[in-house]
């Protein structure tokens, strides 16, 4: 058995079926477009392509959400999908947002505290944990100083301050959302979402902001799926080859770095492995990676879904009998 074959199969049929399931949902929403917030991304430009099909254009709003760490490139290969499909799209930089709330700020003080010789005017920053292959299930956050491109230090992260600067940085993907929801309520549009089955399962998004949609079409394709849609539907080559990232480091930091801590092609062979209850055999001999390895990165998968299931999960509620 060939794991990336069944990844890439009919995906033909995969597109379709996305297409509809939009569709349907707009129409049980009583909605009348969508709205999509797009990154420059592979995700984003996948989604809008997909809405722009099935919905018709003057059906479908594109929002560019730059902050002032975003890559320079981000904004441009937003405009230019955008625009290539023949969507309309604002800007709306969200780094007013972030200022006001003193999210720089405070961020900096963090990194000043695990890096002394941190200087914003002259460092760019990045958030990196171990590549998994390598080091196994050591699981230690550092922060990476670079100067004009090049590393210059790296620290490693106490816990809390890991805790108090992921709370920070989340406020970015929240800030985005309550953009394209106030731009969607205005429409009567829905904010469709761009979150995939890699991300989904891994907790990969933030809740409230990211994962804060009506609809996520993207929900049962593993990001290798999400690459061959993108060829399928001729998504621009610049955004394909583009490393994914989630785009909040002022250092370009790629999800392979933090998130996934291995090549997408091995995580989502070792999820569809996972999932399909595969023998360790067939995924050594798909992943070429040492049985041993293989069986320690699927419990590494069972703890990390496992931790983070209340990101996943829906607020609990309290039913009273009267």
């Amino acid at each position: 058995m060939q794991i990336m074959d069944e990844l890439n199969r009919d995906i033909d049929k995969v597109a379709l079926t996305l297409r509809h399931f939009i569709r349907e949902q707009i129409s049980g929403f009583k909605k009348k477009g969508a709205v999509v917030g797009v990154s420059g991304g592979i995700d984003s430009a996948v989604i809008l392509t997909l809405c722009v099909e099935e919905l018709g254009v003057e059906n479908v709003f594109g929002m560019l959400l730059p902050e002032k760490e975003s890559a320079a490139s981000s904004t441009p290969l937003g405009a230019e999908i955008c625009e290539s499909l023949g969507v309309t799209y604002e800007e709306v930089p969200i780094s007013p947002i972030l200022e006001a709330l003193d999210i720089y700020n405070k961020k900096d003080q963090v990194i000043k505290r695990a890096c002394p010789e941190y200087d914003p005017k002259i460092h760019q920053t990045s958030l990196v944990l171990p590549d998994f292959l390598s080091t196994g299930a050591v699981n230690v956050p550092y922060m990476k100083l670079f100067k004009d491109g090049e590393l210059v230090s790296q620290h490693r992260l106490k816990a809390n301050d890991y805790l108090e600067i992921i709370g920070l940085q989340g406020v970015k993907q929240r800030s985005r959302m309550i953009v394209q929801y106030m731009y969607a309520e205005k429409m009567n549009y829905i904010v469709c979402g761009t979150t995939n089955k890699t991300e989904l399962v891994l907790g990969q998004f933030v809740k409230y902001g990211d994962g804060g949609v009506d609809i996520e079409p993207l929900a049962d394709c593993y990001k290798t799926q999400v690459y061959a849609l993108a060829k399928y539907l001729n998504v621009n080559e610049e955004i394909i080859k583009r490393p994914p990232s989630a785009d909040t480091w002022s250092h370009y930091t790629t999800d392979q770095e933090f998130y996934w801590r291995m090549p997408i092609q091995i995580m989502d062979q070792l999820l569809y492995g996972r999932e399909h209850k595969l023998s360790l055999d067939v995924i050594e001999k798909n992943t070429k990676l040492p049985k041993e390895t293989v069986q320690n990165a699927l419990k590494h998968l069972d703890r990390v879904e496992s931790t983070t299931e209340y990101i996943r999960s829906a607020p609990p509620t309290c039913y009273i009998n009267r």
